[in-house]
Parts: structure tokens; C-alpha cells; sequence
């Protein structure tokens, strides 16, 4: 009985052994992995190094072109919805989505061609690097605002807190409302470097940041050919981007090659559009460039719009377009370089080639936004090292303070049809001013260049300039002469 027991024990201790020999360890985890949604993914390669679920490797990926045959991925057969249903992109998709953590990628492509749909979708904090890597979308947007403002439908977005690096890569879509690369929310932030982004229907526009989200773009090749499709823009709540080279062209209707709401910094761009203004500022908002060639060609516009459209998309009133180095041409006959209109203005130019075909400089007037009666335009206008050529005008509702300084020179008329409701000009005595047709000033300040009875740095070439006397004591009602000809002299 004995034996029989002591049997059945030895038994049953080789049958604890072999269980305990083929059970898993349990291994801590490492790293909080991203919650991943993806497409079935279609690949060409024998070999995928990047499978489809769970953390990638992480390292540095391979460098030089895509693959000729990288792993595909693409829209699932029916949307499933973002985790971010932020107002605007409650129907948002993603042909991938990240959710959260930390992801690196290379040599893949990105397709999404449902309506709604990113090809990359990040949320909630997550950071996806990508590399070497095709996204293409083709999917129509069911809300022109909801893509304007929050992102559907865009290319790439980040939203939520969340970053994407993206380089030596493209972006390319084709369906309305898809803008290539969009940020939108405070702490969202997308770097590109040398990327090509093409967006080809209405409402596309290559970047756009809203919400406060920021956008860092380093040799980026961009062109649209859709209407509404601004290539560098912010939108609702604005942004911030900052471009260092690259090419933008624009070809759509209205479509600008920068559209600001928020801050936009060029460095070393080249900019050419062809459906509608170079550059347009809303509100109380900014474009600084420097180095860089900014052109419009379009005929029946202007090169430069400050303005508040009272949409809501802007707030404020006073835009500031700044200019340092480079070149700025408007080449259409029709339109001024500047037009401001239902807001204030300043513009500040140093060192820059200036091109104004139509013989209008600046523009201030009544347009198409705001109240009637009260929709001018307010231009402070300041010439660093400039040299200017063209006329000044403003409309009866509207006024411009223009200041020369540091060698600059104007070579125009300044409210020749004396309609302005003020129009200032304050010159150093470096600065000129070679008067094409009589003009009509409110006021002169010019102490370096008043010597006696005569005016040292005014070339009338036989012209009167007028002033008013009872605002511009300064003059003291005075008649001056003018060099090479021509009076200024108290209006009557």
C-alpha cells in the first residue's frame, strides 16, 4: 500500500515539473505602446519590417528614395471612426490612426479614399515619425468648414496634443476639402522636411494650422490648382508656421500663395500665384518674410490684401506684412501692389525689389467686407532702405501715413485726386520723393530736408504738392520750392 502511495506522489511531481517547464514568463513591459489602428495592409515585398500592428522598430530607418514596392496601406471597407471627436472631426478617418504613444516608420505608403478620411491620423499626444514614405488621398470631404478648420479629410493631421515628423517624402490629394499637411489645437505640431505636396481640388490647400496649432516646414516643394486653395494658410483660431525654402505655386481662384490668420515666417521661399493675390492677411495677424520672392499675376486683384472679412475666421484688426530682402511683384496692369480695406494696416519694407505694373503702390478703400461707411482701409506704410515706385491712394474713408528713412525713395504720385481723409508723409533727410503728378498731403514732416524757403529732398519736376495748414502747423502756411521745379504750398 505503502509502494502504492509513494508511486502516485512521484507521478504527480513529474506532472507539476512539465507544467511548470512549458509555462510563459511573464516580462514587464518596456515602453507604453501607441494604440494603433490600421487598414489592411496589401504588400508587394517578400518581406514586411514594419508589419502592420504593434510597436515597429525604432531606429534609424533606411535613407535615399521609397522602395520601389513598400508595404501599402489602405482605406478599411467601411470607416470606423477617430478616437478624437473634437467638434469637426467627429467622422473622421484614418487609413492609419495612431492613438497615444510613440511611433517611428519608413519606406511605407499611405492610401485613403473614403470621404472623410487621413491617410495618417495622430491623436491624443501620440508622435509619429515618418521617412522616405508616400501619402495619397482621394476621398472627398463631407464639410468644406470642418476641413478648413479642424482638419477633415487632410492628408496628414495631427490633432489633440499630438506631433508628426515627416521627410523625404509626399504628400498628394485629389478629393475636395483635402488639404495636404494639417495641425489644429494648441501643443499639436507638425515639422516637414523636403517634401512635396500636391493638392489638386477646391479647398486644398498644401499646410494649414488652426486652433493654435504649429506648423515647422523646411525645403517643402508646394502646388495647388484648386479653388479656395491658399498653399500656406491658417485658418479658424489661427496658428503658427514657420517656412524656411521650398516653392509654392498657386493656380486655383482665390487662391493664395500665403493666407494668414495667425503668423507666418518665410525664409528663402519662392512663391508664384497665378489665380489670386500673393498674399493675404485677416485681422490682427502677420507675414513676415525675409529673402524671399513672392509674385501674383492674376489680373483683376492685388498683390498684397490686408483685411477683416468679419467672418469670424480672424480677430482683430491690424495686420502687419513685413518684408526684408527679396522680391515682391504684382505684374497685372489692373490692380495696386497693397490694398487694404476694412481695417488697419502696416507695412514694413526693407531692402526689397519691388514691382507694381499698374503704377499703384498702395491702395486704401471701401471694398466688398464690413459696414458701410466704415470699411476703409488705415495704412501705415515704413520704407527702410527702399526704393518705391508707384502712386499712393486713398478713398474719402480711408487714410495712409507712408515714412522714408535710411536712403529710401518714392517715385509717384501721393493722392493725386485728393480724396483721402488723411494722408501723411514723414521723410529723413537721406530720403526722396520725385513727385509724378500733383499731390495732396495732410501734413509734411521733413525737418532734415526744409532749408529756408525750399525743400532739399522733394524733386517736383514742376508739379505742386499741397498740404493743409490748419493740421499741419509744422509748415507754418508756407510756400516752399521744390527741387527741379514745382511748389509746396498751403491748400485753399
Amino acid at each position: 500500500m505503502k509502494k502504492a502511495i509513494l508511486i502516485i506522489l512521484l507521478i504527480l511531481m513529474l506532472v507539476l515539473s512539465a507544467c511548470s517547464s512549458t509555462s510563459p514568463k511573464q516580462t514587464p513591459a518596456t515602453e507604453a505602446a501607441a494604440t494603433e489602428t490600421t487598414a489592411t495592409m496589401q504588400s508587394t515585398s517578400a518581406t514586411n519590417v514594419n508589419p502592420p500592428f504593434g510597436n515597429p522598430p525604432v531606429g534609424t530607418p533606411p535613407s535615399g528614395a521609397p522602395e520601389a514596392n513598400p508595404p501599402i496601406w489602405t482605406s478599411p471597407d467601411k470607416g470606423t471612426g477617430s478616437s478624437n471627436a473634437s467638434s469637426g472631426l467627429a467622422t473622421a478617418t484614418g487609413a492609419y490612426t495612431q492613438n497615444g504613444g510613440i511611433i517611428s516608420r519608413a519606406n511605407q505608403a499611405y492610401r485613403a479614399t473614403i470621404a472623410d478620411e487621413s491617410a495618417i491620423l495622430i491623436t491624443n499626444a501620440g508622435t509619429f515619425t515618418l521617412i522616405n514614405s508616400a501619402v495619397t488621398t482621394s476621398g472627398n470631404t463631407s464639410s468644406q468648414d470642418n476641413s478648413s478648420f479642424y482638419g477633415l479629410n487632410a492628408g496628414v493631421l495631427a490633432t489633440s496634443g499630438s506631433t508628426i515628423n515627416l521627410s523625404d517624402s509626399t504628400i498628394t490629394t485629389s478629393g475636395t476639402g483635402a488639404n495636404g499637411a494639417f495641425v489644429t489645437g494648441s501643443g499639436s505640431s507638425i515639422t516637414l522636411t523636403n517634401v512635396t505636396i500636391r493638392a489638386a481640388s477646391d479647398g486644398a490647400h498644401a499646410v494649414m494650422a488652426t486652433q493654435g496649432g504649429s506648423m515647422t516646414i523646411t525645403n517643402v516643394d508646394m502646388i495647388t490648382s484648386g479653388g479656395s486653395s491658399s498653399a500656406i494658410a491658417t485658418d479658424r483660431g489661427g496658428g503658427t508656421i514657420n517656412v524656411t525654402g521650398g516653392s509654392v505655386t498657386t493656380s486655383g481662384a482665390n487662391s493664395a500663395g500665403i493666407y494668414s490668420t495667425g503668423n507666418i515666417t518665410v525664409t528663402n521661399g519662392t512663391f508664384i500665384a497665378s489665380g489670386a493675390e500673393a498674399a493675404v492677411i485677416e485681422g490682427a495677424n502677420s507675414i513676415t518674410l525675409a529673402n524671399t520672392s513672392l509674385t501674383s499675376t492674376y489680373a483683376g486683384k492685388w498683390g498684397v490684401m490686408i483685411y477683416q472679412s468679419m467672418s469670424g475666421d480672424a480677430h482683430g484688426s491690424g495686420g502687419t506684412f513685413t518684408m526684408t530682402g527679396g522680391s515682391l511683384a504684382y505684374t497685372a496692369n489692373d490692380g495696386p501692389l497693397f490694398y487694404l480695406t476694412n481695417s488697419m494696416g502696416t507695412i514694413i519694407l526693407k531692402g526689397v525689389n519691388v514691382t507694381a505694373a499698374s503704377g499703384t503702390l498702395v491702395k486704401a478703400s471701401a471694398g466688398n467686407w464690413g459696414n458701410s461707411g466704415s470699411n476703409g482701409g488705415i495704412v501705415t506704410l515704413n520704407a527702410d532702405g527702399q526704393t518705391l515706385t508707384g502712386n499712393l491712394v486713398a478713398d474719402s474713408i480711408s487714410s495712409i501715413a507712408t515714412t522714408l528713412e535710411n536712403g529710401s525713395t518714392l517715385t509717384g504720385s501721393i493722392n493725386s485726386d485728393n480724396n483721402a481723409q488723411t494722408i501723411n508723409l514723414t521723410l529723413d533727410g537721406s530720403s526722396t520723393w520725385t513727385v509724378t503728378a500733383d499731390s495732396f498731403l495732410t501734413c509734411l514732416t521733413d525737418s532734415s530736408g526744409i532749408s529756408g524757403a525750399t525743400v532739399t529732398n522733394i524733386i517736383g519736376n514742376g508739379h505742386t504738392v499741397y498740404y493743409v495748414k490748419s493740421t499741419c502747423s509744422v509748415l507754418g502756411g508756407q510756400t516752399y520750392s521744390l527741387k527741379g521745379g514745382g511748389r509746396l504750398e498751403p491748400e485753399q
